[in-house]
């Protein structure tokens, strides 16, 4: 995190907008809701600094931090802002005057505020500011609009009669207001994703800018002059080469053309699929898409053309499509745990074991898991299906690594067999249930270093009754050992007034008459 409370994230992504899609500073301080002036300040460092754009791989965030903020700590930190909101709010009741509002404004910040000239300075501008309605037209080949309808198509299994809802992706250009929608099981991160991919590959080519609003799956924190963006929604703004900027909370003015998209989708579509049932999503989507064609080649009533027609002057200014098809990919937060290997649904993955207690960024997708720490990856794994480890031996520390060059399951079966072979047994069943040897080497070990506290033969026994019980725990064989070596309970007397268990189950002969 910089001084002015902007990730290393945000500086990357303000770095590519500029250089990859020559945006403007402004433009890029509305894709980020942050300062045009931050946006001009990065870049200046970015160049006085004399790196270059695209950065190496080997450039981490630390090492671009050092470049862009040397001698940074020194610098004073900014003044607090008043919550113009609420001093706004205040000054309509009766009494109250900017004069006060400040002099409470100081006393809860004596030292770094505003004098009271900048504290009604500020408000003024912030006052002009409100109650403001932007009209602009849209340039071709610049703004897309996303959303998910309100109505649902019900798509019936004709087999067990269970009906799922068939959500509505919509996806509207800015200029031509050419629509495109498509049905999806769930409103997921991926399901948008592919709803985008799926959007560009019928637009022909990719906008500059996406215009979501802040739906979970898309967006991690929305604040009032920040938007923090799922890391999976950023990998596929990078493939693709867009910006992302989320509509503001609560303003549907930020993406009037996908409000008015959806509308249309509502009524040209929906409306007249409401009395139609489908037993398949491929029959579903083939009615959706010929209605969508008639929607895009009917006229405009005020305006000449259609929007097929607007599109098609549209389409030549849009970016091509990458060469590369997008990878489904879901980026997560992991900590790394104490043996250093990080949890992926329920597979474990091995990372370098000086990284125990961090967390590091993971890449997930159908055929690898990568992570990456400081912006440099770290480890490389396949996808794991049935196995449940991954460890790699440079990841362990030296000693692990001695250790697991030597053993392996016929150096514990070995040691076994020297005690006993019900040890050697127990052994043998232990490996028989792990999914990998190296789960079960340190309890072997420990198992097997019971020779220091008790006998052979104690041990011996302790592995029969663990073998006849199932319990093959290094715990419950230790519990067994000590059974076993204390002394032995002694038994009752035996003489002929002293009645055996024998006494009672045999059967007595009935008495003769």
């Amino acid at each position: 995190m910089t001084k002015r409370g902007i990730t290393m994230q945000h500086i990357r992504e303000i770095l590519r907008l500029h250089y990859e899609l020559r945006l403007s500073h402004r433009a890029i301080a509305r894709a980020r809701q942050i300062s045009h002036v931050t946006v001009g300040e990065v870049i200046g460092r970015f160049e006085r600094a004399g790196a270059s754009w695209p950065l190496a791989d080997d450039v981490s965030d630390t090492v671009l931090h050092h470049r862009l903020y040397p001698g940074h700590q020194g610098r004073p930190p900014a003044r607090p802002e008043p919550d113009w909101a609420r001093v706004h709010q205040e000054l309509r009741r009766k009494g109250v005057t900017l004069q006060l509002l400040w002099s409470e404004y100081r006393a809860h910040i004596p030292e770094g505020g505003y004098e009271y000239s900048q504290f009604c300075a500020r408000y003024r501008r912030y006052q002009q500011r409100l109650d403001l309605v932007l009209r602009k037209p849209y340039r071709p080949g610049v703004h897309c609009f996303v959303d998910y309808a309100g109505p649902t198509v019900p798509i019936i299994d004709p087999h067990t009669g269970t009906s799922q809802s068939g959500q509505v992706f919509v996806a509207v250009l800015g200029y031509s207001n050419y629509t495109f929608a498509d049905l999806h099981p769930q409103q997921t991160t991926g399901w948008w994703i592919r709803g985008h991919v799926a959007a560009f590959a019928a637009f022909g080519g990719v906008p500059q800018i996406v215009v979501p609003d802040n739906a979970k799956p898309l967006v991690t924190k929305a604040e009032r002059f920040e938007v923090t963006l799922n890391r999976t929604y950023q990998a596929f703004a990078a493939h693709y080469g867009v910006a992302i900027v989320p509509a503001r909370v609560r303003k549907p003015q930020d993406k009037a053309p996908a409000e008015a998209g959806v509308l249309l989708v509502e009524r040209w579509i929906l409306a007249r699929l409401r009395h139609e049932r489908f037993v398949s999503w491929e029959v579903a989507r083939a009615r959706v898409r010929a209605l969508l064609a008639e929607l895009n080649a009917h006229p405009f009533q005020k305006l000449e053309g259609s929007r097929q027609s607007l599109w098609q002057e549209e389409r030549p200014v849009l970016a091509p499509l990458p060469t590369e098809a997008y990878e489904d990919q879901e980026w997560r937060i992991a900590t790394v745990h104490r043996d250093y290997h990080i949890e992926v649904d329920h597979h474990y993955y091995s990372v370098p074991y000086r990284l125990v207690g961090e967390q590091v960024d993971v890449r997930i997708t159908v055929a690898t898991v990568e992570c990456f720490h400081d912006h440099q990856r770290v480890a490389s794994h396949p996808r794991l299906i049935r196995d449940r480890w991954h460890t790699l031996p440079d990841h362990m520390p030296p000693a692990h690594r001695a250790m697991t060059e030597d053993w392996n399951p016929g150096y514990f079966q070995g040691r076994a067999a020297q005690i006993g072979p019900q040890t050697a047994a127990l052994v043998a069943a232990i490996f028989a249930r792990a999914v990998a040897p190296e789960q079960m080497f340190r309890r072997c070990q420990g198992i097997l270093g019971l020779t220091h506290t008790y006998t052979p033969a104690q041990l011996e026994q302790a592995a029969t009754q663990a073998l006849r019980a199932g319990a093959l725990s290094y715990r419950a064989v230790k519990a067994f050992c000590e059974a076993a070596a204390s002394p032995s309970v002694p038994t009752s007397p035996t003489h002929a007034n002293v009645r055996g268990a024998d006494y009672y189950t045999q059967k007595t002969e009935p008495p003769q008459a």
